[in-house]
C-alpha cells in the first residue's frame, strides 16, 4: 500500500515594499504652479527679506539643497554654495548667506538661505552660535569655532540686528540614508528646536538621499512616498524630536545629473513651497503683534 505524502504549501510572498497609496500626494512634473508661486512671492512688507537657516549634520547636504533649489529656479545646473564629495569632517566653515538671482542680474529673490558648519560628534558648530544666528547676532564671514561660541566683543558680533538679520525659518537637513544618529547630535538638534521655538521660528526637516535609502526610490524617485522603509525612517525622527510629519519632506538634491529632472525638482520645490509659506505666516504674525504694540503705546 502506498504513502501518500502531501505537498508542502508554498511560502507565504514577501511584504511588499510599498504602500497601495501613497501617503502624500504631489503633482509629479506638473511644477509650473508650483515654480510661478515661488518666483512671484512677495512678503507684506517691500523690504523685508524672508532668512531660511540650514543647520543638520556633516555631508547631510545643506549645500547641496541651496545649489538644488537655484537650479530649479534657474532651470539649469546651477552651482553658488561650494560642495564636497570627499572631505569627512566639516566642509563649511563659515557663516554665509546665499541670494538667489532673478532673470535680471540687478534683482533677487525675496528669501535668501544660510549655511553653517554642520553639527558634528564632539566637534561641528558650537550649539550657542546657531542660537545666536536665530536671532541675528552673527555677521556675515564669522568663521565657526566648535571650542568657542561668538563673543559680544568680536567684530563678526551683530549687536543691534533688523529684521532682515533674524531667522524666519529653521530648515534642519538629514542624510535620510543614515541608519542611527549620534545621540550627541540628536541633542544638539533638540536644543536649537527648543531655542527655535522659544523665539517662534517655525522648523522644517529636509531628508536628503531617499534614493539611496532602497532601491526602489533609486529607480524611481516617484516612489518616495510609497516606500514603507522611508516613511518609517521619517516618523522615528519626528518622534524623536518632536517635529510633525506635516513639516518633514524627503528631498533629492541634484548630485550626479547635469541636467534638470522634473520628478526632482517636484519634490524641491514641494519642499521650498512649505518653507517659503512658514516663514511667511512668521512674519505675517509678528509684524501684526508689532503694529498692536505701537497702536497700545501710542
Amino acid at each position: 500500500m502506498g504513502v501518500f505524502l502531501s505537498k508542502p504549501e508554498p511560502p507565504p510572498p514577501p511584504p511588499s515594499p510599498f504602500f497601495s497609496e501613497p501617503w502624500r500626494k504631489i503633482k509629479w512634473g506638473d511644477n509650473q504652479s508650483a515654480l510661478q508661486y515661488v518666483k512671484e512671492y512677495r512678503p507684506q512688507n517691500e523690504n523685508q527679506q524672508l532668512r531660511i537657516l540650514l543647520h543638520g549634520p556633516p555631508g547631510a547636504g545643506k549645500s547641496s539643497f541651496i545649489n538644488s533649489v537655484q537650479s530649479v529656479l534657474h532651470g539649469r545646473m546651477y552651482t553658488q554654495a561650494l560642495e564636497n564629495n570627499t572631505f569627512q569632517g566639516h566642509f563649511t566653515k563659515k557663516y554665509t548667506t546665499y541670494k538667489i538671482q532673478k532673470e535680471r542680474s540687478d534683482t533677487f529673490y525675496p528669501f535668501v538661505f544660510n549655511d553653517i558648519m554642520g553639527l558634528g560628534e564632539g566637534k561641528g558648530v558650537h550649539v550657542e552660535d546657531v542660537k545666536l544666528a536665530l536671532k541675528g547676532h552673527v555677521m556675515e564671514g564669522y568663521r565657526f569655532n566648535p571650542q568657542s561660541r561668538l563673543s559680544e566683543d568680536d567684530r563678526f558680533y551683530n549687536k543691534s540686528p533688523t529684521a532682515n538679520d533674524k531667522v524666519h525659518v529653521l530648515v534642519c537637513v538629514i542624510d535620510a540614508s543614515k541608519l542611527s544618529m549620534k545621540e550627541e547630535v540628536l541633542q544638539k538638534i533638540k536644543d536649537i528646536r527648543a531655542e527655535a521655538s522659544d523665539l517662534g521660528i517655525p522648523q522644517v526637516v529636509i531628508f536628503t538621499k531617499p534614493d539611496r535609502v532602497c532601491p526602489e526610490i533609486e529607480a524611481d524617485v516617484k516612489n518616495v512616498y510609497k516606500v514603507k522603509i522611508l516613511k518609517k525612517k521619517l516618523e522615528k525622527f519626528s518622534v524623536e524630536v518632536g517635529i510633525p510629519m506635516k513639516c518633514i519632506f524627503p528631498v533629492k538634491n541634484y548630485h550626479e545629473e547635469i541636467d534638470i529632472d522634473s520628478d526632482v525638482d517636484s519634490l524641491i520645490l514641494s519642499a521650498l513651497r512649505n518653507i517659503i509659506n512658514f516663514g511667511d505666516d512668521n512674519l505675517n504674525f509678528k509684524q501684526s503683534a508689532e503694529r498692536l504694540e505701537r497702536l497700545n503705546k501710542a
